[in-house]
């Protein structure tokens, strides 16, 4: 069955989550912050899955924006930053501005020129996604932004890859699902969808029991994969 529905995972796949870090340390007075900025991200991002899978686990859902205020505790905590109060609120004001990565708008308008129905699906929270949405500018490249508060439990649970099918009305088979998280595009596959795995970082595949049916070095590929 031909590919009609593009769904994305979008913090790491369309939006750099190590921007924050970034864009704080190359800013005039943190100069101070700028051999941590990247243990800061690679610790935010992992603790901020961990506390998603282990919220899921035990069944202690909260949205997004929670789960991303912690694990940015923990790692300032981590790398001896904790109590510098300024450089936290800083760090979560730049996770509202997260850039896309630079092939994302040119792949999104291609899909939506060859008929194909994109959208998000995440983690994240509406309000979050909102502004990522926003800041990037892609807002008219999407056909919708799907969140797991709809129903209250944080990927890979398979009810938050229900949304797709319930909200356009599609069959798995038709959905190619894009993550830049192992983890996710591998469940997505064990769930039904075709899957790509956006591997930016070369890392290994996960030992799970199912696999992404394509992996890619970013994202510019997927409209050929999609055709």
């Amino acid at each position: 069955m031909a590919i009609t529905t593009c769904i994305f995972d979008a913090y790491g796949t369309l939006f750099d989550v190590a921007a924050a870090a970034r864009n704080a340390a190359a800013e005039p007075g943190r100069e101070g912050f700028r051999d941590h900025w990247p243990a800061i991200a690679e610790h935010w991002r992992l603790k901020q899955l961990q506390y998603t899978w282990l919220r899921a686990i035990t069944g202690h859902h909260t949205d997004f924006w929670q789960v991303t205020q912690d694990g940015l505790d923990w790692a300032l905590e981590a790398e001896g930053l904790g109590g510098d109060a300024d450089l936290r609120e800083r760090l979560l004001q730049l996770y509202w501005e997260l850039e896309a990565y630079p092939e994302v708008p040119a792949m999104l308008r291609a899909l939506k020129e060859a008929g194909k129905t994109t959208a998000i699906l995440s983690n994240g929270s509406p309000d979050m996604l909102d502004g990522a949405v926003q800041s990037a500018g892609i807002g008219d490249l999407l056909d919708d932004v799907l969140s797991v508060e709809s129903v209250g439990i944080f990927k890979p649970a398979h009810v938050v890859y229900d949304l797709v099918g319930n909200r356009f009305g599609c069959a798995k088979s038709e959905v190619l699902f894009v993550s830049s998280n192992g983890w996710d595009a591998a469940a997505a596959a064990g769930y039904g969808f075709r899957t790509a795995w956006v591997n930016r970082a070369g890392q290994p595949m996960d030992r799970l029991p199912a696999t992404p049916d394509t992996t890619l070095n970013d994202l510019t590929g997927i409209p050929e994969i999609a055709a």
